[in-house]
């Protein structure tokens, strides 16, 4: 790709951002929407446990697929192809006559998904080529998570309150209408001078692993015992046999080696539990404030606002810190806050006072905040830049699986301690195993961003580049 102007670049991160902002905020406005939907539907909480799930399911397992498309095929072709279907999959979600239809249209809203984030993080990398540089353009990129997650409960209180719960999906079209001829106009293309090829039993694997495991963890608390164990041995062996076919192929989906990076594999897990942790906290959010506290969808997200403003207000500066001082401190920061914001709810239940609860929520946005911009610099710094797009789609992909996990996990968590019909008198005692679950997701990143950001796992980066006998990694190995 050729090298772009100081402006132009700024506009292709402006593009890819939109980008993000319509995927990210179709999380946030739908967490909003689910009570009317719940009611409007007549579905129960796995039912809408799955209008959140199918999506992010079939995010993380294509997003390896797509970003491995994008650097073979071209990376502005899939760009624009995945606002195509985005876009097409909202309209068709807001025509959605029933729940069944809603959580099919749903994922073929992620199918575009997939086609957008890895590949337009592949876009800016290849974009952005001092690591410093590159590093404050994640940080904006992260920012506008905080900026979908500010919007997103507000704009999608006002909508379900004014319009209907359908309304959330219309936000996407103008949006990804102006990003596909923005794109079209101003975005070079761009591909990897040699792909992978495509790995079909890899992804295969991959879909039965996710599948299988999240429909076990959702459906546990009402289905059988011998059904439940059924799905999760089909995980298991999806998963031993992902083990043992990957490393046998010339150009897996994946390539495990990768994982011998203590900063790469730290990414990777501090990823999956700071979005189970944000997938867990927004779900038992939006119940609480609705069904317990009979709020309505605006005034719900009100109350959610200081986790947004938080990141939105921390996401930038922790893009600045990793591009001068590393990932280390802004993964202590985030470890810390979201550990602090678990247990206070669950230890001390920061919900039922006004001043705890407004407390909980900007301990926690505090420190998601903190968390994407390291994430998706060291993952991106541990691999070459020759194949940026599977670089990327690690990073979203282990953010979906953290998210998918979360709800599930939560989700069944509060089934098991609630009816359907008893939120109000038993939600805050049901709840607190599932805040200490989102506790732990903290402590997780506290002490992985600890043990995989230090002189240690810098070595253990260098060793994995020269055993891989890459140039490119083993120059990307240190600016993590």
């Amino acid at each position: 790709m050729p090298e772009l102007s100081h402006r132009r670049r700024m506009l292709v991160l402006a593009i890819c951002c939109m980008s993000l902002l319509i995927v990210s905020l179709d999380v946030t406005i739908l967490n909003v929407a689910l009570p009317a939907m719940q009611k409007d539907l007549d579905a129960s909480l796995a039912g809408m446990q799955w209008t959140i799930d199918a999506y992010t399911l079939v995010l993380a397992a294509l997003l390896m697929l797509a970003g491995s498309t994008a650097d073979r095929i071209g990376r502005k072709r899939v760009f624009m192809a995945g606002l195509v279907v985005f876009t097409i999959g909202s309209v068709l979600c807001s025509l959605a006559p029933n729940l069944e239809s809603l959580v099919v249209f749903r994922m073929i809203q992620a199918v575009g998904g997939s086609m957008l984030n890895p590949v337009a993080m592949s876009i800016i990398t290849n974009t952005f080529t001092d690591p410093r540089e590159r590093a404050r353009a994640i940080g904006v990129w992260g920012g506008v998570v905080g900026i979908s997650m500010a919007a997103g409960p507000l704009v999608g209180g006002l909508l379900v309150d004014s319009v209907g719960w359908r309304s959330i999906f219309w936000i996407n079209l103008p949006v990804g209408l102006t990003a596909l001829l923005l794109t079209l106009r101003y975005v070079p293309e761009s591909r990897a001078p040699k792909a992978r090829r495509p790995d079909p039993v890899g992804q295969v694997l991959v879909i039965a692993l996710l599948a299988s495991l999240t429909y076990a963890i959702i459906e546990a608390p009402s289905s059988a015992v011998g059904q439940t164990l059924a799905f999760g041995g089909v995980a298991l062996a999806a998963l031993v046999t992902l083990l043992w076919y990957e490393p046998r192929r010339d150009e897996p989906l994946i390539d495990l080696r990768f994982f011998r990076s203590a900063p790469f594999s730290g990414a990777t897990v501090v990823a999956i539990s700071a979005f189970a942790a944000l997938g867990g906290f927004l779900f038992l959010s939006t119940l609480y404030l609705q069904n317990v506290r009979g709020l309505n969808a605006l005034h719900a997200g009100l109350w959610m606002l200081p986790m947004a403003v938080m990141t939105f207000v921390c996401a930038p500066l922790s893009g600045r810190l990793v591009g001068n001082r590393g990932p280390r401190l802004p993964l202590l920061i985030a470890g810390t806050a979201m550990t602090a914001s678990g247990v206070l709810f669950a230890g001390f239940e920061a919900e039922t006072a006004n001043v705890t609860l407004v407390i909980g929520y900007f301990l926690f946005g505090l420190g998601f905040g903190f968390v994407n911009a390291p994430i998706t610099n060291t993952a991106v710094s541990g691999m070459p830049r020759a194949q940026a797009g599977v670089a990327a789609a690690v990073a979203s992909t282990s953010r979906q699986i953290g998210q998918t996990l979360g709800v599930a996990v939560i989700g069944a968590v509060l089934a098991s301690g609630v009816g359907s019909s008893s939120y109000r008198d038993t939600f805050v005692s049901a709840a607190r195993p599932a805040w200490w679950i989102i506790a732990a997701c903290g402590l997780a990143v506290l002490v992985l961003g600890a043990l995989t950001s230090g002189p240690w796992a810098r070595r253990t980066a260098e060793r994995t580049a020269l055993r891989l006998k890459s140039p490119e990694i083993k120059e990307s190995a240190g600016v993590v």
